[in-house]
């Protein structure tokens, strides 16, 4: 059993300003001498990249379906060891999902922080609040923020809408220098925004009526067991990992996994290195290779690399922007080609509207595993699918996985920890 403070911010729906809001949360405290960690609700890259910058701390996402609720419970059993503050970012709204925020914080008793956009509203503020609190009566509820708010006056106006039983947590103007830059999948990378640090500082500072002091403490249960020792099934295996401004997409937990599993893990740039490391595995990841088509398709030496490890029949793993590279070619949103990797036939182009999302199983032949997909851009391949996804919700398209020699391709961004075992399959 470890006790450490929490808060869960979440808010009746997405753009409210949650990531904003968090990241100068974790900024405020950690400003303070705290030690911060913070956790993101969902399926989420991008969101995690800026708030760990603002926490210094890495960032793990917690689902319910993809991790199972031991999984959830283990990781705030060991950021409850070492820090004074547990954040939790919300995902959509409150209620939103069949595994809601509202469920995950009911679930391990974490208090509700509910960030409400108050920039085009007045005493509705106060009802929104009081749905929030009390449409589910067991739901921990620690009070509300206010966010984009136009002046004090303006917060004044707010909090006399709130029933006399809710806490006004405080409250942030609205303002450019602080909002966080956007494109189509999200947030932009955090290393891609060059006064990330100075946003982040300035809504920390901006922070108006938030308690200084830690907000109240939570109990957390470790989930382990002890089990027997084994040898572990990647042992000797090192894969190389894509990571760079165009292969970003990576959970901490599959890496971590990864490690846990006996691999040895070592990181390389298809932007910019001629070559790969050595190694047995290879590990393709999503992100944006359409928005660097020209330096992708230059680096000849690194295509050829790749190529080379197929062709000796080494494992690759390949996840969304990672099998679009491995295609013949991709094509940007503005219609522009370039030839890629070519380990894939066929041709994928970017859409200007989403094309799939959502929660997925899939069956593969090493075990059923879980993950997400969440993607743009749609494929012409000859090739037939090994396996195709089923959505965790009825009536999602299912998104096929295809397979050529030791090559595991597709738009599914699996969760390793769903299925350790088939994991290490996937790279052996």
């Amino acid at each position: 059993m470890r006790k450490c403070s929490a808060l869960f911010v979440a808010a009746p729906a997405s753009n409210q300003g949650k990531t904003t809001i968090t990241a100068a949360l974790a900024r405020f405290h950690t400003e303070r001498g705290r030690r911060v960690r913070v956790f993101k609700t969902g399926p989420d890259f991008l969101d995690p990249m800026i708030l760990e910058r603002a926490s210094g701390n890495p960032v793990y996402q917690l689902d319910l379906w993809m991790g199972d609720e031991q999984h959830c419970r283990e990781l705030l059993y060991e950021a409850a060891g070492d820090a004074d503050l547990i954040l939790i970012e919300g995902v959509m709204g409150l209620f939103d999902g069949e595994r809601s925020s509202a469920d995950l914080a009911r679930l391990f008793g974490i208090p509700v922080l509910a960030v409400i956009d108050g920039s085009a509203m007045a005493q509705t503020f106060g009802a929104l609040a009081y749905g929030l609190a009390n449409y589910q009566p067991d739901l921990p509820f620690a009070g509300v923020l206010a966010n984009r708010v136009a002046s004090e006056r303006h917060y004044e106006m707010l909090v006399e809408s709130l029933p006399v039983e809710q806490t006004a947590f405080g409250w942030l103007r609205r303002d450019e220098d602080i909002s966080l830059p956007d494109r189509h999948l999200g947030l932009v990378q955090a290393d891609e925004i060059a006064d990330l640090d100075a946003r982040i500082d300035r809504a920390a500072a901006a922070l108006q009526g938030v308690p200084d002091q830690l907000p109240s403490t939570v109990v957390f249960h470790s989930a382990t067991s002890d089990e027997p020792a084994e040898q572990p099934p990647l042992k000797g295996v090192r894969i190389a990992i894509a990571r760079d401004a165009a292969f970003a997409f990576l959970y901490r937990a599959n890496l971590d996994l990864l490690r846990k599993l006996g691999a040895e893990l070592c990181f390389f740039s298809p932007l910019s290195d001629t070559c790969l490391p050595d190694a047995e595995a290879l590990y393709l990841p999503g992100g944006y290779p359409e928005l660097h088509l020209q330096q992708l398709t230059a680096n000849a030496s690194m295509k050829a690399a790749i190529q080379t490890h197929h062709q000796l029949g080494r494992p690759i793993v390949a996840e969304c922007g990672g099998m679009l590279y491995l295609m013949d070619s991709l094509t940007d949103v503005q219609g522009e080609t370039a030839e890629m990797a070519g380990l894939l036939p066929g041709h994928a182009s970017m859409q200007s509207r989403l094309s799939n999302l959502g929660l997925h199983g899939i069956e593969l032949p090493e075990g059923n595993m879980r993950g997400h997909t969440y993607h743009y851009s749609t494929l012409d391949s000859p090739l037939a699918p090994v396996a195709v996804s089923k959505g965790a919700r009825k009536g999602r398209r299912g998104e096929p996985v295809y397979r050529q020699g030791r090559l595991n391709a597709s738009y599914l961004h699996l969760y390793f920890p769903s299925n350790p075992v088939a994991t290490a399959q996937l790279f052996l």
